[in-house]
């Protein structure tokens, strides 16, 4: 899909220039916009499969009165550029098939407005995700017991709530256990599912909405996730008193989420005994199947058409939890290594060492 908005009026005609921009941007498969009100106008750019890309701006005052417009959709208030602001347009509004996120911040320019595209809509089936052969099985296998917790990582981005949902998705599909989760916001609906979303302003963070949640008599626990010792706690304690509890933890590696749950949780013992599973992502751009990466205009001249994740993976043992219990973590070396799985999504073609680099820094 080109990335255009050489559609957009040049006239000062905001709410269609407006709908003209969010449904570009929507049919280009981008993710988020980016606006950045400067003196000369706005600036604006397009996120698609996780890179940044600039696009034509809009002067001044169309520009000017865009900002206003999506503002005034998003219920902020419209007169205020001076504090952050955050809302939502809702899908009827917006012209698309899911709500828009907004959020606003002032700069030293001019007003930063950043918008996501929600792509919710259903979870995707655990099998179509593409995670490696050996990830899969690790996954199945833990999800597949009644207690146990399992975390994933990754950075912003890296697919991590897909994957969780995808899970969700295929234990939804069994019949006779409660599934719950607990979500800021709920991007993906996942049908048998009791999805619940956290209200911070109110008082009800994760560590709050959990401690209730358990008592709704859940078998299954997603937290979105792990922010906190106290949310840690929560969920080292619900996966070791019955429940099987799936989270994120941000963390560089396996290692690191071995290193950091042993900082957040105080009793090792515990830690030891309920972690079952660790996945760590990246998802990387594939190249594009109709140039081979010679960039054409199917692929917006990027040279690559859609992502695809690499993992690594820890499944814990029985054999392995006193080196945790002792904080003990040379022994937990992933195999393959994200480097390792990269190497070999270049060997097959999938994608480009540039990309490997721009991912992983190697």
């Amino acid at each position: 899909m080109r990335l255009s908005t050489d559609s957009i009026h040049a006239d000062p005609d905001a709410p269609v220039a407006v709908q003209e921009l969010l449904t570009a941007a929507h049919a280009a498969h981008a993710s988020d916009i980016h606006l950045q009100a400067t003196t000369r106008g706005v600036d604006h750019q397009w996120r698609v499969d996780g890179v940044l890309h600039p696009r034509p701006g809009f002067p001044n005052p169309l520009g000017e009165r865009m900002i206003g417009r999506l503002k005034y959709l998003a219920r902020l208030r419209t007169f205020q550029d001076s504090l952050p602001q955050e809302g939502r347009i809702a899908a009827s509004e917006a012209g698309l098939p899911e709500d828009v996120r907004v959020s606003t911040y002032p700069t030293v320019s001019g007003e930063k407005v950043v918008l996501r595209l929600f792509r919710g809509g259903s979870a995707v089936a655990l099998g179509d995700l593409g995670l490696p052969a050996s990830t899969l099985a690790a996954l199945r296998t833990a999800i597949a017991q009644p207690t146990g917790l399992i975390l994933l990582t990754g950075p912003a981005g890296s697919g991590k709530s897909t994957t969780g949902h995808a899970a969700l998705l295929e234990l939804a599909a069994e019949a006779g256990r409660h599934l719950v989760s607990v979500e800021d916001p709920v991007e993906i609906l996942v049908p048998g599912v009791m999805q619940t979303e956290v209200n911070e302003a109110r008082g009800l963070t994760f560590a709050n909405a959990v401690r209730h949640l358990l008592r709704q008599d859940p078998q299954v626990l997603l937290i979105g996730e792990i922010r906190d010792e106290e949310t840690a706690n929560l969920a080292v304690r619900a996966a070791l008193t019955g429940h099987l509890v799936l989270s994120t933890l941000h963390a560089g590696s396996c290692r690191g989420v071995l290193e950091r749950l042993r900082l957040l949780v105080s009793d090792p013992f515990a830690v030891a005994a309920s972690l079952s599973l660790v996945i760590n992502q990246r998802l990387m751009r594939r190249v594009c199947t109709h140039c081979g990466g010679n960039r054409c205009d199917r692929c917006a001249q990027t040279g690559f058409s859609g992502r695809f994740p690499i993992c690594e993976h820890l499944a814990l043992t029985d054999a392995q939890r006193p080196a945790l219990r002792a904080g003990t973590f040379d022994a937990f070396q992933p195999a393959p290594t994200l480097a390792e799985s990269a190497t070999a999504a270049v060997a097959a073609g999938i994608t480009l060492p540039s990309e490997v680099r721009r991912i992983l820094g190697t």
